[in-house]
């Protein structure tokens, strides 16, 4: 497993992984994203000093992606593992290895039903702060 910079030559996979019915259940926004925006939002992100947008890839196959928001508070952490990559693991060893680089406190915001997200929270070392509304707050010093 590998994690290399997100370019804008991903713009195409990330939409598919990003529309995907069970990663929009996932997500705090809960509708589909057109492609002028996503490469609109894509162009913005790559362009941000301020945040990471990381490709996973598994024997050269693109497998997930990690993004990682500098704040006051530190590195604000999303995933997403390809919905024909999961259920082997990949996501926990892809946000192990995102925590790794980055330098700082690590939060995740994560809806409370996803059982899944939390386990990979927890695996990277995160522990739950609170929980609100339907969403958990991680966090590792």
């Amino acid at each position: 497993m590998r994690l290399r910079p997100a370019e804008l030559r991903d713009a195409e996979i990330l939409l598919r992984w990003r529309n995907d019915l069970l990663t929009i259940s996932a997500s705090h926004a809960s509708e589909p994203v057109s492609r002028h925006d996503h490469v609109a939002w894509l162009d913005k992100v790559l362009q941000d000093p301020t945040r990471r947008l990381l490709i996973a890839e598994a024997g050269g196959v693109p497998v997930g992606t990690v993004r990682a928001d500098l704040g006051e508070e530190g590195w604000l952490l999303s995933w997403t593992v390809a919905p024909e990559h999961r259920g082997r693991g990949h996501g926990k060893t892809v946000v192990a290895m995102a925590a790794e680089l980055l330098a700082g406190p690590l939060l995740a915001e994560i809806k409370t039903a996803n059982a899944a997200s939390v386990a990979i929270a927890e695996a990277a070392g995160l522990s739950l702060v609170r929980e609100a509304d339907g969403v958990s707050y991680y966090r590792r010093a």
